[in-house]
This record gives C-alpha cells, sequence and structure tokens, in this order.
C-alpha cells in the first residue's frame, strides 16, 4: 500500500497514512525542517492575476491595512521583513493558497493539487472560493498554476514576478529559503516542516498579506463552523484515537501520528483524545510520527483507529492481517479507513477551506465507529 503521506507522489521520506505524501510534501514542497500565532481580520478584497492578465497586479487595498506595513515575520530561518503590502503573490507547497484565497487574495501563482487533486491540477474547497472571487481556473483572472512534482519550481516563481513568496505550511529548507528569497521575501514556516497548525498558517499570512483582523475572523468562524458540525455527533466526544499508517504483511508496516502533526492535532480540536500509547512514546519528539512494530500491534490501544487506504481491499486486508488485525479498535469494529484522496488531503493538509469541506463526509465515518465502540463494550 502506497501510503499517502510518507510516498505518494513524488516519494522522498518515510511512509504513512491520511494525507498527501509526507514524502511526497518533502520533495514537492521542499524538503525537510512550522508553529507560530494566531491572529487575523473582515474581509478587504486584494485580488492579483497571473502575470500578463487584465488584473495582474491589481489591488483594492485598505489604506488601513497599507499603512501597517513594514511587517516583519520570523521564522526557522530568522525573519522576514515585507516592506509594502503585496499585490503579487505566489505561494509553495499546500495550504497557504487555501489560506491567501480565503482573505480574499488571488495570487499570480500556486502549485498544482498533483496529489489528491482534481483534472484541474486543483481541489473543490480551492474552485468554490476562486470561483467566488471571480478567479476560476480557466479565466483570464485565475492563478498560473505550476508542478511541484521535482520540488520547489524556482523558475516558473521567478517568471511571476512575485512580492512575496508564502510557506507558512511548507518543509522548505535552508537552501530552498535562500534561493527563493533571490526572488522575493519569503514567509516560511515557523518552527516544523509541515507542522504549522492551520490557525497559525492564517495568522501568519493575515499578518504577511496586511490582513490580520481578516485572518483572525477568518480563524473564529472556521472554528465556530467546525464546533457546530462536531456538536451533531456527541459519540465522538471524549474518544480516544491513533492516527496512523497501516501496511499489510510488512514487519514495519506501522507508523503513528504525534501530537506534532495536524491529523492528530484536528481530531483533539474536535474534542477526541490522543490516545496515551502514542503520546507515552512520542514525549519530547519533533517528529511527526513514531514507527511501531507490527509485532506490537496489539499494544496499540485506542478506542478509535484513523488510516488511509489505497482501495477497499485493502481495508480488508488490514483486518485480516494475523498482526494488525490485532489492534483494539480494529477488532472492535472501530477501524476509520478512507480510500478518497481528495479527503485525506483535506485533513491532512487543513485549511480554512478543507476542514469545513471535509466535515460532512468525515465526522460521520468517526461517529459510526464511536458507535461501534459503543456496542462493543455493551
Amino acid at each position: 500500500m502506497t501510503s499517502p503521506l510518507f510516498s505518494g507522489p513524488g516519494a522522498g521520506r518515510r511512509g504513512l497514512t491520511a494525507g498527501p505524501s509526507r514524502r511526497a510534501l518533502l520533495k514537492t514542497a521542499g524538503k525537510a525542517t512550522a508553529v507560530l500565532a494566531a491572529a487575523a481580520l473582515s474581509l478587504t478584497a486584494c485580488s492579483t492575476g497571473p502575470a500578463g492578465s487584465a488584473s495582474a497586479g491589481s489591488s483594492a487595498a485598505s489604506t488601513s491595512s497599507s499603512s501597517q506595513f513594514p511587517v516583519t515575520v520570523k521564522h526557522v530561518f530568522g525573519e522576514t521583513t515585507i516592506k509594502e503590502q503585496p499585490k503579487r503573490v505566489v505561494t509553495v507547497s499546500w495550504v497557504n493558497d487555501d489560506v491567501a484565497i480565503a482573505l480574499g487574495v488571488v495570487p499570480v501563482g500556486v502549485p498544482k493539487n498533483e496529489w489528491g487533486g482534481n483534472d484541474k491540477g486543483s481541489t473543490p474547497w480551492k474552485d468554490a472560493a476562486l470561483e467566488k472571487l471571480g478567479a476560476g481556473f480557466g479565466t483570464d483572472k485565475a492563478p498560473v498554476q505550476f508542478s511541484e512534482a521535482d520540488g520547489i519550481n524556482f523558475t516558473e516563481i521567478a517568471k511571476l514576478n512575485p512580492d512575496v513568496i508564502l510557506g507558512a505550511y511548507s518543509g522548505l529548507t535552508e537552501e530552498d529559503y535562500k534561493k527563493l528569497s533571490e526572488i522575493a521575501p519569503v514567509v516560511a514556516h515557523p518552527e516544523l516542516a509541515y507542522g504549522t497548525p492551520w490557525q497559525e498558517s492564517t495568522a501568519i499570512i493575515g499578518n504577511a498579506l496586511g490582513k490580520e483582523a481578516e485572518a483572525a475572523k477568518l480563524v473564529s468562524d472556521t472554528e465556530a463552523a467546525i464546533k457546530d458540525r462536531v456538536s451533531k455527533y456527541p459519540q465522538i466526544a471524549g474518544k480516544s484515537f491513533i492516527y496512523g499508517n497501516l501496511e499489510p504483511d510488512k514487519s514495519d508496516g506501522v507508523n503513528v501520528y504525534t501530537a506534532n502533526d495536524n491529523r492528530p492535532r484536528f481530531l483533539t480540536e474536535i474534542g477526541m483524545k490522543l490516545a496515551s500509547v502514542v503520546e507515552d512514546n512520542s514525549k519530547g519528539s519533533k517528529e511527526f510520527f513514531i514507527p511501531w512494530s507490527a509485532e506490537k500491534a496489539n499494544e496499540l490501544n485506542s478506542d478509535v483507529f484513523v488510516t488511509w487506504v489505497p482501495d477497499a481491499a485493502t481495508t480488508g486486508s488490514i483486518k485480516a492481517d494475523p498482526l494488525l488485525g490485532q489492534i483494539p479498535a480494529i477488532k472492535n469494529g472501530a477501524l476509520v479507513a478512507d480510500s478518497d484522496n481528495t479527503l485525506t488531503l483535506s485533513i491532512s493538509a487543513s485549511s480554512p477551506l478543507s476542514l469545513p469541506w471535509s466535515l460532512d463526509t468525515f465526522l460521520p465515518q468517526l461517529a459510526n465507529a464511536a458507535d461501534n465502540v459503543t456496542a462493543a463494550v455493551k
């Protein structure tokens, strides 16, 4: 089973589940080594189109937003000063484009969604938001798309003549950062590669774009929408979980995500509890996952186990596997295993656009697993 967050397209790191390959993430967006503060802003329209389009570089930014500049953003490689409100915005990796678009800013360039995307190289939530801004793909106001299948696309980014390059959620290396900084000011991840919570990515990007108030409002509105949707599934509350990757027939085919990763972080935020076996075995770790021997799979005790699978047949293989099938949640019928790459992407590379889109599918799956836990106890 090819696992999306470690081995999928553009493989290059280790293998886990439920999200675009972290190996893909590392190769696609830059490679190794994200956390800052939350804040943000009512929507001020600041729209920029692709180079050469009628709207390229246009901006309807308010005076109050512009007066915030210059702004300085701290990150893992130091700090970046943005002298004026950016008009031409380029993003790398996932999430950053979602956030900019959610704040009413149409980037001049964005990476294609080459894992979990649609035939436009985009996602349903991004398409809907761009269309509301009159900049859907296929129109003259749409962002230019470039490939990151072989890493940061320095050549295409330079062609777009950006005022700022957003990578608050990314895995930029210092070398990537230095090369990009020769093109434009770069907003890199704050600490851990691909570890920036979506709220912090939103705050960081809101600050960089002169939209702090809008970003704060976007975070609070999104959190409220999530809370409202989660309230319809009370059986989820308090259930312990493990979010991980399961590969049948492999002795090293188990990895579990730590609290540093956005997937466990999201489940914790909606009222579930990271299993103590994961907490105990990852104390002090800055890694987003820990490897686990399949021989000890029966020790992975939690109410619910969440994973990604490439197809329904793999779910059956996991359940039938003599070792993986001994995981308590699997024995109790509380395995959440989805093969929808787009859904997987929406949770693993979570943003204010992707999470609301995912909930109507993801929450019922969690609720069904929680119900099975309750039934097994009776």
